[in-house]
């Protein structure tokens, strides 16, 4: 276990649900620092335009019953607990009037929830926030330390209010004490508007993801079928994937058993799969329980990141190149500029050239390479990402004593 903070009151502003199906960094982050920590999660402030959708409505109907309620309890996997409260707030960040309205409303809610959270003696506060609209908190939080999270160019994304965002943007980074950003684009754009910024690129439970390397059960899903196996996880969403691409993948080598889990739609209700689905040898289990994931991957032959380029995956450091490098499995994925420096990691930009990386790939693995993927991944864990960030808090602390 590395160095991780300690005696810190978080209220942490996340872009997602608490109970979403697939757990990012912010969750990850949270859950590791409950154990020592008071944390105070505040799930999104619906930052993307309602939609039509199913997921959508009734994503809003939960709200309504939840916005009110105090913030409830739920045990971290390592340790502690976290208070999750679910904000009734207007996700029209664009208008005037809504930024008035979530202005007054939203900062009561999370005082409230405070007093919940961190009754007793009052530890250092962080504001920790995964979108800039966090700034609307600065005054009912009162943080000894402001850190922005940046995690994804959330403004490229469809139905977000891009001016209103990055409005909001430049006045966090204007009170923010530490900048994290997750990919080299992130931080090209953020480094000139910030005093401290950390290049802290998406990590993983790296020796969770190395038990695919033991003996041990293979996903039912996976245990009958063909090999080669060649598997994604992850959310599976047409903003992100290049589904293009995995038709012509599964078309040109019928024998190849493609397999795709994870949830269908999630962050894009758009989502198409009919094509996919209709494919003898693409299969969709559906999602997976995170501790599942590495009975998947000792199933699997090799692994795809296959995302579309677009300004919002150019901008995106996908956690599950830790996952699959920490699993040992080869790994073949599209041209993304923020893993570019990954050695480990096979490129190609269509469906042809996949094809040929496959089978490059697969015809020279053996268990020494894969091994040698697994100790590499092993440097790029929660652990480790935590101790740095524990460092440059300590800094920040040491500077402000100095100041005072």
């Amino acid at each position: 276990m590395g160095v991780t903070p300690r005696g810190l009151d978080i209220v942490c502003v996340g872009f997602a649900e608490w109970d979403t199906e697939l757990w990012t960094n912010q969750h990850h982050l949270m859950a590791r620092l409950a154990p020592h920590n008071r944390v105070l999660f505040v799930e999104s402030l619906g930052l993307r335009r309602p939609t039509a959708s199913g997921r959508d409505l009734r994503r809003i109907a939960r709200r309504l019953v939840t916005g009110l309620r105090p913030p409830r309890r739920v045990a971290s996997p390592h340790g502690g607990e976290v208070r999750v409260v679910s904000p009734l707030v207007l996700p029209f960040h664009g208008s005037a009037a809504v930024r008035r309205i979530n202005g007054v409303v939203l900062p009561a809610l999370v005082r409230r929830a405070m007093r919940r959270a961190f009754t007793g003696s009052r530890g250092r506060r962080v504001l920790w926030a995964y979108v800039p609209q966090a700034d609307l908190l600065l005054d009912a939080v009162e943080p000894d330390i402001v850190l922005y999270h940046c995690v994804d160019d959330i403004a490229a994304q469809d139905g977000v209010d891009a001016p209103s965002f990055r409005a909001a943007e430049a006045r966090i980074l204007d009170r923010a004490d530490l900048v994290l950003a997750s990919a080299p684009s992130l931080a090209e754009r953020l480094r000139p508007h910030t005093r401290r910024l950390l290049f802290a690129p998406n990590v993983a439970d790296t020796a969770l993801f190395a038990t695919a390397r033991d003996d041990g059960p293979e996903d039912p899903a996976l245990a009958h079928l063909p090999h080669p196996r060649i598997v994604f996880t992850g959310a599976i969403a047409a903003k992100k994937l290049d589904l293009e691409l995995l038709t012509g993948l599964a078309h040109a080598r019928p024998d190849w058993s493609i397999v795709l889990v994870g949830p269908v739609g999630l962050g894009d209700t758009s989502t198409d799969v009919r094509d996919l689905e209709a494919l003898p040898n693409v299969h969709l289990p559906g999602p997976r329980t995170y501790a599942g994931l590495p009975a998947v991957l000792r199933a699997a032959d090799a692994a795809l990141i296959p995302y579309r380029r677009s300004p919002l995956t150019d901008a995106v450091f996908p956690m599950k190149v830790y996952e699959y490098l920490a699993a040992g499995l080869p790994v073949v994925a599209t041209p993304l500029p923020s893993i570019s420096a990954v050695r480990e990691i096979t490129v190609a930009a269509d469906a042809r050239a996949t094809v040929e990386a496959l089978e490059e790939v697969l015809a020279r693995d053996d268990e020494q390479r894969r091994d040698a993927r697994s100790a590499a991944a092993a440097a790029h864990s929660w652990d480790a990402r935590l101790e740095e960030i524990t460092g440059a808090l300590e800094e920040i602390t040491d500077a402000h004593q100095e100041a005072s």
